[in-house]
């Protein structure tokens, strides 16, 4: 998905293969209008306007294709993925009307990760035209920020440290004409104590830090972004199983969010003053790593008993969310991945999404749905803020029983993020476990087209 090729065109009347969109019911209908040799093609290619089938068409010395889809007037951001997967090298255009929301899906299908292995049967680019194109400019864009997110969680950990995360937002402010403060060392450990802490154990080059970066006019509304920056999670010293850990590379995706979000914001310049954050750790295993059963104070000065060494994202979150309750934000959002009970309850393909205000809750899943990336709410329920209670401490870092997993997180967070103000969390898996259609295995953004979309409308 290079800029200097992009997928989506402007369609100038330049040459292009036809594709026709078609679904189950009326493809019989549709199909009377075809030769006899052409609907044996698409005999034999057993096509019946299902779901996702990709037929090829001959007509005469040339051919196009047919996709099926659930309703061609009302098209999804899938819909056309599975062409774009499956045809051949080649510039296509929709023969009976426009690509509208499935230019996402187009670009998406297409991405491949390379760094380490190359495609075996490499295809060239797949280049769709639009008469949208006033349009093409953001979807491009926005294809290419949930590209972002794949790449960084894709990359293992080895190579997508803390340092490869605070390289990445210095590339990103560069590119924008943001600046950045990073903090390391004595000063992380005293002014961001607990991310310090979480990250105190690894070895040097992934040693822990405190990526800020600001954009915009300090007179615009403050807009603070927060990622979790996890970037290998062992589980400190109550260590995960080996199954649990190999997965974990992903667990810097709230960051990956935050990252892409970032860009997104800036590149369409958004009349905000941007604060993002990314906790950049490894919760490793040594002699000086933080136990169970230690105090940790917080840069908030709230102590931290710590009830479970692997409930660290909210940790690092709580000092990264203090911190961006002191610009007085209009909004925060932040992206982790935080819980594996949230995964229990919504599966890996809804977001957890909590709020305190009820109009941004709604704000956010609106602007899911309409771009096929929909949240789900859960509450913060203040009957189980007292699971968190301390004996030693102002607050546990976990609590006891198996109950509310990602609401009691949400609670915690919601001890470091400053009174009033509207603030959301995104509780998002970071990874598609089986390939779909414009969403191949591996890293995948859940949550970042939602966040986006509202962000449009409320700040463009």
């Amino acid at each position: 998905m290079a800029e200097s090729n992009p997928l989506i065109q402007p369609d100038r009347g330049q040459d292009a293969i036809p594709i026709h969109l078609v679904d189950k019911d009326g493809f019989e209908g549709w199909a009377k209008k075809l030769s006899t040799g052409q609907r044996a093609a698409l005999t034999a290619q057993k096509f019946n306007g299902s779901g996702y089938q990709v037929g090829i068409v001959p007509d005469g010395d040339d051919w196009f294709a047919v996709g099926g889809v659930a309703n061609p007037d009302d098209l999804s951001s899938w819909c056309m993925a599975k062409l774009a997967e499956a045809l051949p090298e080649g510039t296509y255009r929709r023969a009976d009307g426009d690509a509208g929301p499935a230019l996402h899906g187009w670009q998406t299908a297409q991405y491949v990760f390379d760094r380490y292995k190359q495609a075996e049967n490499p295809t060239g680019p797949r280049v769709l035209l639009t008469k949208e194109a006033s349009k093409i400019d953001g979807a491009i864009a926005e294809a290419q920020a949930v590209c972002v997110i794949r790449d960084l969680v894709n990359t293992p950990a080895e190579d997508m440290g803390p340092a490869a995360l605070e390289e990445t937002i210095d590339a990103l402010a560069k590119q924008h004409g943001g600046a950045v403060k990073t903090t390391r060392g004595d000063t992380l450990e005293q002014e961001y104590p607990m991310i310090h802490a979480v990250g105190r154990a690894a070895a040097r080059p992934h040693a822990p830090r405190l990526i800020h970066l600001t954009w915009g006019k300090e007179t615009d509304p403050v807009l603070a972004i927060v990622g979790k920056g996890v970037c290998f999670d062992s589980g400190g010293l109550d260590v995960k199983s080996s199954s649990g850990m190999l997965l974990m590379k992903k667990d810097m995706g709230g960051a990956a969010h935050a990252i892409a979000l970032a860009g997104l914001v800036m590149g369409a310049g958004l009349r905000v003053r941007l604060h993002l954050l990314v906790p950049a750790v490894e919760n490793a295993i040594a002699g000086n790593a933080f136990r169970p059963g230690d105090v940790l104070t917080s840069r908030k000065g709230l102590t931290v008993e710590i009830g479970n060494t692997d409930a660290e994202g909210r940790l690092v979150l709580a000092d990264a969310l203090d911190r961006a309750s002191e610009e007085d934000p209009d909004l925060i959002l932040d992206f982790a991945t935080l819980t594996g009970a949230a995964r229990v309850a919504l599966g890996p393909e809804f977001p957890a999404l909590m709020t305190r205000r009820d109009d941004t809750a709604q704000a956010l899943i609106d602007a899911g749905r309409e771009c096929d990336d929909e949240p789900w709410r859960l509450p913060l329920p203040d009957v189980y803020r007292e699971w968190l209670n301390s004996d030693i401490a102002d607050t546990n870092n976990a609590h006891a029983n198996s109950f509310a997993g990602a609401s009691v997180a949400g609670l915690f967070l919601d001890k470091f993020v400053g009174e009033e103000i509207d603030w959301a969390h995104f509780d998002t898996f970071s990874w598609r476990p089986t390939a779909k259609p414009g969403r191949p295995k591996g890293g995948d953004a859940y949550g970042l087209r939602a966040a986006w979309h509202m962000l449009r409308k409320r700040y463009g």
